[in-house]
């Protein structure tokens, strides 16, 4: 059994809780840390959560929000316990695995 582990990106809600409601008043800002980012860049950043994000970027926007990672990030279990399985199967042993051989007809 494996946990299903999720997060939660709260960079928006952060901004907003420092009265920070544009997602372009993030870019120069972050350009003062040394992080040059287009705008359409930053609206993902702010609008959808990251699936990688660099620790300079992380850095930056925990200096500029006065927070710290986990603040942004809040770690969540999605699902308690998943099992890998193929068919949908959540439980019970695997079947025993067998071996085949294929053989020739004679006379070929």
């Amino acid at each position: 059994m494996i946990k299903k582990m999720g997060y939660r990106w709260n960079l928006r809600k952060l901004m907003a809780d420092r009265d920070m409601f544009q997602t372009t008043d993030l870019v120069p800002l972050l350009a003062e840390r040394g992080i040059n980012l287009s705008r359409e860049q930053v609206f993902r950043l702010v609008t959808q959560p990251p699936q990688r994000l660099s620790m300079d970027i992380l850095a930056a926007l925990c200096d500029i929000l006065a927070c710290q990672p986990n603040d942004l990030i809040e770690i969540q279990v999605v699902n308690e316990q998943v099992r890998k399985t193929a068919g949908g199967d959540t439980g019970g042993p695997l079947p025993a695995v067998r071996r085949t051989a294929i053989r020739r007809p004679e006379g070929l």
